[in-house]
């Protein structure tokens, strides 16, 4: 049979005239493509792409670039463009090693290689296996890839790279060691390469890279993708435009420190414990009361399990009191929970910041249970919790999840940045360290603003809030909480 006659003029703009049609015209004019045009043009990935998801033709000042920034805000399409390049580069033919770092093994495998714009979808034609079990992919061309996390610096040092895609590095547990081990084995083929696909976060990381001149930028806003589901887009406009949080995911904004921010980035920086050596040496002192039993209660599983419950003996410092800080939920909320310790006593005594264990949308049991966990995990039984929302009912319920935690109770009479105040001069006095990376708390932590007010994600800085209880109970004791009495 003859194929029918093409009625669309041969100079007319396909994707434009698609995007013109309202959507179920579109599908209509899609289904009569037939089989074999629609698959050609779903794989014309110049055809869809948008501004910002090309790879650049040079740096601003014209030269040759080595990394390509794609800053960007959510569904902005970074991923799909992260997995097209490595397509292309792989399409070359050459038997290249890759590195595919994500935040953690888990997101990578999830969001770069088995999501829905990962690499199996965009790359399934090249691929010859992917052993997930290995965090290895293998491309008919002799290309290899290979999976690394952004929490684990020392497995980039060896391993060499024609080019890498990292992806979410605004996560990352040890972005700047990791970005270093990952540059120094970038050294094989004539230009090695390293794509950046991230929604920013403040961070000293992501701000030297854009600084650099062997890097171009490209990305924009999520309203850039014109595929994403318009009553999605109308709310979260409607929910975050115009907020700091908003510019942040949204608009794909490099934000400054918040003005009149009790925390800066500079200060978490300053007040992070950088040497792996002296983190693994922590081991945190003996506990009164009769030991944790191991399997009590479900563990959570992190990457971001402390040092001080991983440790080993060495000479990093001696802590004298480990407790668990809790924030508790109101409805599905975050409950707040991390772990805090005392290193010294009395005028000389630093508090460590040790993990960040807060869950989200969990039965008060669940919640509960997960504190549980934390508080084994660390070696403890104290707990000290915000009773303002549940009062007994929480020390109630943690006993269920463990009879043998020592609950306290403390009760708020300020406002959340009113009470993190003095906690943030003990950070300024160099008197708070905090253990690693803990992204969700550190955002939360840089949107908390003297004298009142919080511009951080979420409604309410639960994280922040339970780590100054903790930091609070450990160092200020009764000082912890301003009062305003009444003459």
């Amino acid at each position: 049979m003859a194929r029918p006659e093409r009625l669309l003029p041969p100079d007319l703009d396909v994707r434009e005239y698609l995007l013109g049609l309202k959507p179920h015209l579109r599908a209509r004019a899609i289904e009569a493509l037939g089989p074999l045009d629609r698959e050609v043009y779903d794989r014309a990935w110049a055809v869809w792409a948008h501004d910002g998801q090309h790879a650049p033709a040079a740096t601003p000042s014209g030269s040759d670039w080595s990394t390509w920034v794609i800053k960007a805000g959510r569904g902005f399409g970074k991923t799909l463009a992260g997995a097209q390049w490595i397509t292309e580069r792989i399409a070359e033919g050459a038997p290249l090693r890759i590195a595919l770092v994500g935040a953690t093994l888990d997101d990578a495998r999830r969001v770069m290689v088995e999501g829905r714009s990962g690499l199996l979808e965009v790359a399934g034609a090249w691929i010859t296996e992917w052993h997930a079990s290995l965090n290895r992919l293998r491309f008919r061309t002799g290309a290899e890839a290979t999976l690394f996390s952004g929490a684990t610096p020392h497995l980039l040092r060896g391993p060499e790279h024609h080019y890498a895609w990292c992806d979410e590095l605004a996560k990352w547990d040890k972005g700047q060691e990791c970005w270093d081990m990952l540059q120094l084995g970038l050294r094989l083929g004539a230009h090695p390469r390293a794509v950046v696909t991230t929604t920013p976060r403040a961070g000293t990381v992501l701000s030297a890279i854009m600084a650099d001149p062997a890097t171009a930028v490209t990305g924009g806003p999520t309203a850039a993708n014109p595929h994403l589901p318009r009553a999605w887009h109308e709310r979260v406009q409607r929910l975050y435009a115009g907020t700091r949080l908003g510019r942040q995911e949204l608009d794909g904004e490099l934000l400054p420190d918040a003005a009149g921010a009790l925390w800066t980035v500079e200060l978490l920086e300053r007040c992070r414990l950088k040497d792996g050596t002296r983190l693994n040496s922590v081991r945190p002192e003996p506990v009164e009361g009769p030991p944790l039993t191991p399997g009590a209660v479900p563990k959570e599983k992190s990457e971001a399990s402390t040092s001080s419950a991983r440790a080993e003996k060495g000479n990093g410092p001696r802590f004298t009191r480990t407790l668990i800080a809790v924030d508790p939920p109101t409805g599905e909320g975050t409950c707040g929970i991390v772990a805090c310790a005392r290193e010294g006593e009395s005028t000389h005594a630093v508090a460590h910041v040790l993990a960040d264990h807060s869950v989200t949308a969990r039965s008060p049991e669940g919640w509960a249970g997960a504190v549980a966990a934390a508080a084994e995990a660390h070696g403890t039984i104290d707990v000290v919790a915000e009773g303002n929302q549940g009062g007994k009912m929480v020390k109630a319920v943690l006993h269920t999840a463990d009879p043998r935690l020592r609950v306290k109770l403390v009760h708020a009479r300020t406002g959340k940045s009113t009470r993190a105040e003095p906690v943030a001069h003990l950070f300024e006095a160099g008197r708070a360290v905090l253990h690693g990376r803990m992204p969700e708390l550190e955002a939360q932590l840089l949107g908390m603003i003297a004298g009142g007010g919080y511009e951080g994600p979420g409604q309410s800085p639960d994280r922040a809030d339970a780590m100054v209880w903790g930091v609070a109970e450990l160092i200020l004791g009764k000082r912890a909480e301003p009062r305003v009495w009444a003459g």
